[in-house]
Order: structure tokens, then C-alpha cells, then sequence
């Protein structure tokens, strides 16, 4: 990694600014004027190429109704919205189109730029696989915008933080974990700097408690985010910003019209129902738990939070009237976790008439999924992952998956030649009998995972297509459309920084030895990748989750048990729509 070579070159003291202290407790004393007028450009990098995008930027629109409650002047620029259909999109095989190329990115900002003006903030928001987008239009940023200040937030940011500037030279700054409140903060200071000179008197903000020091001969900062006290005061995110781009293209009415979770989203859900126009919103923040695949460092950790019942049914009330959608997806990480919550929602949403669907575990189906469904819920996901006790104590996902409430041991019931665990069974037929549809993800090629093991969660993929298919007749519509409706689909096994994962002997050795990755010790004795050119090697080919990485030398990445042949060929049945044909594979 870069050293840090700290400069305090003669500054204005920024008096507000000095010591960290938690973000709200700053945000308390900001006042209207204080950065009214700061325009700040947020810039939401495309995903995956092979899906239609369907849930709107709400990361930047969250921020941009936060700052416009303060004054300041936000846009939204979103290059994840665009799918082109066109001859390129044909020859590459893209159903759904292509992302827009480089230049054409390029000309839709310079687009932009002529209709909103010049930028003092430029923010980049995107996921860890957004790194070559981030990359390249961060040279393009810098090269129509030389004074704005350029940031990178979000996923990519919180997991990578200050190794980032050296992937990407032009950043000025990088802001991790919970944005709400840094961004105001960020917005007076850089409304300081541009009464002062601007971005060319950037050494000016060393005073700030965010200031790391000269990074590869460039003053850098590092904004620390952290949850809002309050969840419910936060305004609704700013979705006019995304009414029409330059170009006259309706954007959020594309995201309106795709489908949040079903066959046609392609995003390894499925679904028993349909919707027309659907959109999301996030009801809660973090998770207590601590799955070893998941990062969710940008959302909170494990630090839980919520919004209130009230303050839910407000806003779909709101997207109801405006946007006259006839579904809603809250896209948790864990929705259920608060059973008084949970308990409240049948007599907030009396009356509300909307379904909506969301995410929680299969151990919270219990008289959860009563009250949710009495208040309109039709849908959850579930992060599944397994059905193999091994493999779920090696993820970190053990506990009430296994052990419910009051159990001190693994509680499993034997389907056949398989042991399923209690808990997700009872919760697939909890879903059942409340008229919520259940729809589980899986992964594959964990690094306990041997042919055993996937096995089980296979034979618990077509256990559910049984308890689906109950009472139907084979060959009727009614019944090929409740085996559609059950997920086959498995993600390959994806080691992400920051993630426990990433921390596994094994992995550890495999990453190694694939993509030359080295680790360090970093604080709690944990070992961490050293942020370098093999680990940005390793970043750029991250993509789709389903997608099976190859190292620089041309070998799979396959952290789990089984042979190299006996890997790809699970990949291939689950690629081709035909999963259950693992059940017959040996070795």
C-alpha cells in the first residue's frame, strides 16, 4: 500500500469540524444556508450487463433528498439504467441489451454538465464489481470537471477505503459505511473550499478531522460514516432527480416497469405471481447475524436499525399516490429481526392495499410470516445458501438455522436419502400456509462443501418443488407453473474483501496461489488482502455472482470439496437450468 505521508500545510481552522465525534451530533448544528447552493452530482456505476435493472439508485437518492433539505443543489446521473438493444447487444448475446459504451457515458455527462452546470462534488456510488467503471470515469470526470471534488462511496469504498486512491489516482476523497450524515458535512466543507479557492487550495481542509494526509503527492480525505439516530426523520428518497435524464428518456418509469423479484428480473428469484409496476425501499439497516460470505459494511454491519411501521406505510402511501405502483420491495438484509415490529405491521397497513415482499431468514418464518402476511406480504427471499448442516456451521449461519429457539442441538429431519434442517422446512411451510411465496438462494462450491453436501441442497430444491406441486396434477399449466416458481438457481461461492470468507485458510491459500494475492495482519489479529495490483487484478473480475472466476493463470477458482471436474460439471447443470441432474452425478 501507498505510505501516508502526512503534510499540515497553513489552513483556516474549520472550527464546526474539529474532533469526529459521531456524524449527527455535527449534522445537529448545520444550518439551511450553510451549504446552500453546493451542487453535487451523484453518479450510480452500472451492474450486471446480463440483467434489466430494477431497483433504482437508492443510495444516492436517500443522499440527494438530504442534501436538498439543507439547500444544496443535487443531481443523479445513472449509467446502471441504460440496456441498449442493438446490433452489438445481439452479437454478444444480451437479451436485454448492453450497458451504454465508455464514450457514450462520457457523452451523456457532458450532456448533463451542459444543462446542470458545473459540479462541486462529483460522488461515485457502486458495489465492488463497479471498479473499471469507476476507473474510467473517474479520468473522464477529472477531465471535464478539473475543480469538482471527486468521491467514491458505497460498497467499493467501505470495503476497499483508503487503498482505493491508489486504483484510482483522480479521487479526491473516499466515504465509507453510512452516508446520511458525512454528506452534508462533506458539502460544507467543500463549500468552504470553494469560497477559498477552490479544489487547487485543496491542503486548506488538513484541519479537518477527515483529512489522512498527501497520498501518492495528492491531499486526500476519508469520511467516516455512521447510522442517522433516527431512521424515520430521514426525508424519502429523491426519485424526481430520476423523472427524466438530458436526453428525455424516462429512467425511473424503465425501473418502474421491470419487475423487482421474479423470472423476468433475472436475478435468481422466482416468484408464483407477477407485477406491473413495482418499487423498493429499504425498511431497516444492518443485521445481528454474521454470515461469513456477507459484507455489508456500507449498511451498517451488525449493528441493527429500523424504521417504524408508521413511517412505512407513509412512504408507500406516498409511492402509491405518485407512482401508482402495485407492488413494493423492501430489499433488508434481514427484515424480520424485530418481532414488535413485525407485530404492528397487520394494523398499520390496514387499508393500504399494496403486496410488497421482502428479505429475512428461514428460522424467522415462524409467526413472523402470520403477521406479515395479514399485512399484505406475498413474497420473501430467503438466503438459504444450504441445506447441509456442515456447510451452514462453516458459514457462520449455524445457530437458530439449526438449533431453534430452546434447542441446544442440531435439530434435522431425514427427506430420503438427506437431513434437512427443521427450521427451513417449517419455514417453506409456514410461507405456504400464510399465501407467501418463498423464494430461496443458494450457494455452491463453499470451501466444506463436497458432493454430499450439495446434494442435500438440491434435494431440498426439488423437496420444495414437491410441497409447491402438492395436489396438482404433472403436465397441467397449474402445476408446470409452480415448478417455475421455485428457484434452481445456485451463486458460485465469491470471496469478497472485508468478508470473513476472505479470511479462510483456504481461500486465503487459493487467492494466493491464483491471483498472487498476499495478506497482511491488520487490527484484532485478522488477516486482510494487501491492497496491491494482484488484488485489483482479482476486484476487476468480479462481476455476476453466478460466474465462475479464473485466476491469472487460466485455472477456476474452486474453494469447495469436490474435483475440478466434478465442479464445473455442477455449474453446467445449474447454467442450463437443470440442477436436479446433480443428484446423479458420483465421484
Amino acid at each position: 500500500m501507498t505510505n501516508i505521508l502526512v503534510k499540515k500545510p497553513p489552513a483556516f481552522k474549520l472550527n464546526r469540524l474539529v474532533g469526529l465525534g459521531h456524524p449527527s451530533a455535527q449534522v445537529a448544528g448545520l444550518t439551511f444556508g450553510e451549504i446552500k447552493g453546493v451542487r453535487v452530482l451523484f453518479v450510480n456505476m452500472p451492474l450486471r450487463e446480463s440483467a434489466k435493472p430494477n431497483t433504482p439508485p437508492q443510495g444516492p437518492g436517500l443522499l440527494a433528498a438530504r442534501l436538498r433539505e439543507y439547500g444544496a443543489e443535487p443531481t443523479i446521473l445513472d449509467l446502471n439504467a441504460y440496456r441498449l438493444q442493438d446490433a452489438d447487444a445481439v452479437a454478444r448475446g444480451l437479451p436485454n441489451g448492453r450497458h451504454l459504451t465508455l464514450r457514450e457515458a462520457e457523452q451523456l455527462l457532458e450532456a448533463h454538465l451542459a444543462k446542470h452546470g458545473d459540479q462541486d462534488i462529483i460522488a461515485f456510488s457502486g458495489m465492488i464489481t463497479t471498479l473499471r467503471w469507476q476507473e474510467n470515469f473517474a479520468r473522464i470526470c477529472r477531465n471535464l470537471q478539473p475543480g469538482a471534488f471527486l468521491v467514491s462511496g458505497g460498497g467499493l469504498a467501505t470495503e476497499i477505503r483508503e487503498g482505493l486512491f491508489g486504483w484510482i489516482p483522480e479521487l479526491d476523497a473516499v466515504a465509507h459505511s453510512e452516508g446520511d450524515d458525512v454528506i452534508l458535512l462533506m458539502a460544507r466543507e467543500i463549500k468552504y473550499l470553494k469560497e477559498r479557492g477552490g479544489r487547487k487550495n485543496l491542503s486548506l481542509l488538513s484541519n479537518s478531522p477527515y483529512y489522512l494526509g498527501e497520498i501518492g503527492g495528492q491531499h486526500r480525505l476519508m469520511y467516516a460514516g455512521d447510522r442517522p439516530v433516527n431512521l424515520d426523520v430521514l426525508p424519502f428518497a429523491a426519485w424526481d432527480l430520476l423523472h427524466e435524464d438530458v436526453y428525455g428518456n424516462q429512467v425511473l418509469e424503465w425501473y418502474i416497469r421491470t419487475p423487482v423479484w421474479g423470472t423476468a428480473a433475472n436475478n435468481s428469484s422466482a416468484t408464483s405471481f407477477t407485477m406491473e409496476r413495482s418499487l423498493t425501499t429499504v425498511s431497516s439497516r444492518g443485521c445481528p447475524y454474521a454470515c461469513e460470505f456477507c459484507f455489508r459494511g456500507g449498511q451498517g454491519e451488525r449493528n441493527y436499525g429500523m424504521r417504524s411501521p408508521a413511517n412505512l406505510r407513509a412512504e408507500a402511501e406516498w409511492l402509491i399516490k405518485t407512482y401508482g405502483i402495485d407492488f413494493l420491495g423492501f430489499p433488508d438484509d434481514n427484515f424480520g429481526v424485530n418481532i414488535p415490529r413485525m407485530k404492528a405491521l397487520p394494523e398499520t397497513f390496514e387499508g393500504l392495499g399494496i403486496r410488497w415482499g421482502t428479505h429475512t431468514r428461514l428460522d424467522e418464518a415462524d409467526d413472523r410470516a402470520r403477521y406479515m402476511a395479514k399485512a399484505g406480504c406475498i413474497y420473501i427471499g430467503f438466503g438459504a445458501e444450504s441445506a447441509s448442516d456442515r456447510v451452514l456451521e462453516s458459514m457462520g449461519k449455524g445457530g437458530f438455522i439449526l438449533r431453534p429457539r430452546g434447542s441446544k442441538k442440531n435439530q434435522l429431519t431425514q427427506v430420503g436419502d438427506h437431513h434437512f434442517p427443521v427450521t427451513m422446512m417449517n419455514g417453506i411451510k409456514m410461507c405456504k400456509e400464510t399465501g407467501i411465496h418463498a423464494n430461496c438462494t443458494w450457494i455452491m462450491g463453499w470451501p466444506e462443501e463436497g458432493l454430499r453436501e450439495i446434494k442435500t441442497s438440491v434435494a431440498f430444491i426439488m423437496w420444495q418443488i414437491g410441497e409447491m406441486t402438492r395436489g396438482k396434477t404433472p403436465g397441467t399449466p397449474d402445476y408446470d407453473h409452480a415448478v417455475a416458481s421455485v428457484n434452481k438457481r445456485m451463486f458460485t461461492a465469491t470471496a469478497y474483501p472485508g468478508t470473513e470468507m476472505c479470511r479462510h485458510p483456504k481461500v486465503q491459500k487459493l487467492l494466493g496461489e491464483h491471483f498472487g494475492i498476499s495478506f497482511e495482519q491488520k487490527a484484532g489479529c485478522k488477516l486482510e488482502p494487501v491492497v496491491d495490483q494482484n488484488l485489483r487484478q482479482y476486484v476487476l473480475e468480479l462481476d455476476d455472482a453466478t460466474k465462475v472466476l479464473h485466476g491469472t493463470d487460466g485455472k477456476p477458482l474452486n474453494y469447495g470439496e469436490l474435483s475440478e471436474n466434478q465442479f464445473l460439471e455442477a455449474r453446467a447443470h445449474i447454467d442450463s437450468g437443470q440442477t436436479e441432474k446433480i443428484l446423479d452425478m458420483t465421484g
